[in-house]
């Protein structure tokens, strides 16, 4: 654990109040590169958060396309939260941040997000979001000092990607920026928050109610949305 110093945000650490970190438990989240290859010195790197739980997820299918492209011009990196589940924010955690205490764990996953020079997330449309297993690990690595500053004035974003891409698959015809549609409107204010840039969406929708054939056709006309975003990405 590190011990990190309170404050007024629930989130609130310094850096400075940082010192010496135990090891913490391997099964918090699994790091790993997309394409080996891509670490080639000088290039800038992309951050995937992965969060399509389900085997043959729809959404990986399109990801995985897009991250395949992108790949020859960043070093990617990827959180992978199929496997890797973290305990939601509760009492013990609250008293931990309380007293200064964050696993290191989370603070260099907060990191690479503040580094990252582009974020992409993947996630399918659940319950009008997203699993919330994205979403506990959005407030696991919403840190003061890190991911973020905050003032009596209010807060301001440390973070460095000038570019967020979501993708997601909805089984309902429900749209993106449609009232039932609220995991777009909290990437966006967690992206206002973190002081992430331009936020774009691609989408592919009312898949549980289409054909097979169907299915297809809408998953190969996101994958080339995702592909003509690649190239100004």
């Amino acid at each position: 654990m590190r011990n990190v110093s309170k404050s007024g945000c629930r989130t609130k650490m310094d850096e400075r109040e940082i010192v010496s970190a135990s090891v913490v438990s391997r099964n918090l989240v699994y790091l790993s590169a997309v394409n080996p290859a891509s670490r080639r010195p000088f290039m800038k790197t992309l951050l995937f958060i992965n969060a399509c739980m389900r085997t043959g997820s729809r959404t990986q299918r399109i990801a995985d396309v897009v991250l395949a492209k992108l790949s020859g011009r960043y070093r990617v990196e990827t959180i992978d939260l199929r496997d890797n589940t973290f305990s939601p924010v509760d009492n013990a955690v609250l008293e931990d941040r309380n007293e200064g205490i964050v696993p290191e764990t989370h603070v260099e996953l907060a990191r690479k997000i503040a580094t990252a020079d582009r974020i992409v997330i993947a996630a399918p449309f659940w319950d009008m979001s997203f699993p919330a297993v994205l979403k506990v690990f959005f407030e696991r690595t919403s840190l003061f000092g890190v991911t973020f500053h905050a003032n009596e004035r209010g807060c301001s974003g440390l973070c460095r990607a000038e570019k967020v891409l979501y993708i997601t698959t909805r089984g309902m015809n429900i749209k993106t920026g449609e009232p039932l549609e609220q995991a777009t409107p909290y990437i966006q204010a967690l992206s206002h928050l973190w002081g992430l840039g331009d936020l774009t969406v691609v989408a592919a929708e009312n898949l549980d109610y289409s054909t097979s054939e169907e299915v297809e056709i809408k998953i190969r006309q996101a994958i080339n949305e995702g592909l003509r975003i690649c190239d100004e990405f």
